[in-house]
């Protein structure tokens, strides 16, 4: 029986690991004789000379160093799995919004399962996001890596069991997980199928944000995120790494398997979080507050304040304002926001939006809730409600998102989602 993963708690903090004592080195990163005859090895996610608080790095100590492998040859497979820039149609200024994707039914693993809904910016200018959904029905058995950005993995339906090169995590619905760039991983499936979202990051690294007149505590806490431990595999069976490299997926083969850390130290690693131990920020007098009280994590452009991508999500909560218009209200937003459903409904949206579909609303577009929920909203008796059984999420981006051609194509795409604010009754003025 393989034993259950174990973690380290905190956000970004320098863990120091090892699966077999004495194999990390003590009071130096590359010594010249390394215990064991391992391999010394650093990953960097950002630049030598980034701030010390900004700076990200880990060192490895491996079994054979990466640098050991054949050369890449082009990938065929996973063609729906594309990249900014999303070029092959204009982006629309219309509102879109998607039914689930199926489940497939060929046998398809985690990566070939990836499906490219749209993105912004350019993996080559390293700004942007890509967003792609997956729906899987296969264990993987290679390994793959992004090096064009990180992974943020948002599970709908299914867990999910990723190997990476630092070690193991369990990933369920209403948890999330952080691939750093360049981590190699590989996705088994417990359930037999899964389904879930990914933001594929090319900015900033994702951080959590600041809290300002917040205070110390609240929304995401440090502590609730989990690194985990170090863990290998001596194995030299043959094993296929591919990779994804300026928007283009590469392959090769390895005499040997890519998860051989015995030991790291450092403060860039993959981790999860638990997205029900969110503490939720919220009015207690009047008016529905910005989303953005909401932020699970931001990757920060060169513009204060505005993010290349905010993470977001609409958890269970109470809703108490007094004399106040409760669900999220009519909107234009200089930002543009692509939306999905893990769990229960949402609220500014009575029907049509299902776990595991998905919405767009680009820059400066009017959006905000349907006919019916703004009915049940200024019919409702201003009582005290606890809105549960519920997870919905934003990746919200300072750029337009333009759809892929496979996106606006889809017979998942809603063609009538117009109509959910039609008959919208005239305001009457006096006389």
């Amino acid at each position: 029986m393989t034993q259950a993963p174990t973690y380290q708690p905190g956000f970004g903090n320098h863990v120091s690991s090892e699966a077999v004592p004495g194999a990390l080195p003590i009071g130096r990163n590359s010594p010249q004789h390394v215990p064991f005859g391992l391999y010394a090895e650093q990953l960097s996610g950002t630049a030598f000379t980034a701030p010390r608080s900004e700076n990200r790095r880990s060192w490895l100590y491996r079994l054979r160093p990466t640098a050991n492998h054949p050369a890449f040859t082009p990938y065929a497979g996973a063609p729906r799995f594309k990249s900014a820039p999303y070029n092959d149609i204009p982006p629309s200024p219309n509102r879109l919004r998607w039914d689930p994707l199926p489940l497939p039914t060929e046998p398809l693993d985690w990566l070939d399962g990836l499906v490219s809904y749209g993105g912004t910016g350019s993996v080559a200018d390293q700004s942007g996001v890509g967003i792609h959904l997956y729906a899987a029905n296969r264990d993987m058995d290679r390994a793959f890596f992004s090096a064009d950005g990180e992974l943020l993995i948002v599970p709908e339906q299914g867990r999910l069991a990723i190997d990476t090169e630092l070690g193991r995590i369990d990933l369920a619905p209403l948890q999330i997980a952080i691939i750093p760039r360049g981590v190699r991983f590989r996705i088994a499936l417990p359930d037999g199928q899964a389904r879930g979202y990914v933001c594929e990051n090319y900015g900033a690294l994702f951080r959590l944000p600041d809290l300002g007149p917040i205070g110390a505590n609240g929304l995401a806490n440090p502590r609730d995120f989990e690194t985990p431990i170090a863990w290998y595999e001596d194995s030299d069976a043959p094993c296929e790494v591919v990779q994804k490299f300026q928007g283009r997926l590469w392959t090769t083969t390895l005499d040997h398997s890519p998860f051989d850390v015995v030991a790291w130290h450092g403060n860039l690693a993959p981790c999860r979080y638990d997205l029900t131990r969110f503490n939720a920020i919220n009015t207690v007098s009047f008016d529905h507050p910005d989303p953005s009280i909401f932020t699970v994590l931001t990757a920060p452009s060169d513009t204060p304040g505005t993010a290349n991508c905010d993470f977001v999500i609409f958890p269970p909560r109470w809703m108490v304002a007094e004399g106040t218009f409760r669900p999220p209200w009519f909107h234009r937003n200089v930002m543009s926001e692509f939306m999905g459903l893990i769990l229960g409904a949402y609220d500014a949206k009575e029907g049509g939006f299902a776990p595991g579909g998905a919405s767009l609303h680009n820059q400066m577009n009017g959006h905000g809730p349907d006919r019916a929920s703004y009915d049940k909203a200024i019919a409702a008796e201003l009582a005290p409600h606890r809105i549960a059984d519920t997870m919905a999420f934003m990746f919200e981006t300072r750029h337009v998102v333009r759809p892929t051609r496979w996106a606006v194509q889809t017979p998942t795409m809603q063609l009538d989602y117009d109509a959910v604010w039609t008959g919208f009754a005239k305001a009457q003025l006096p006389e």
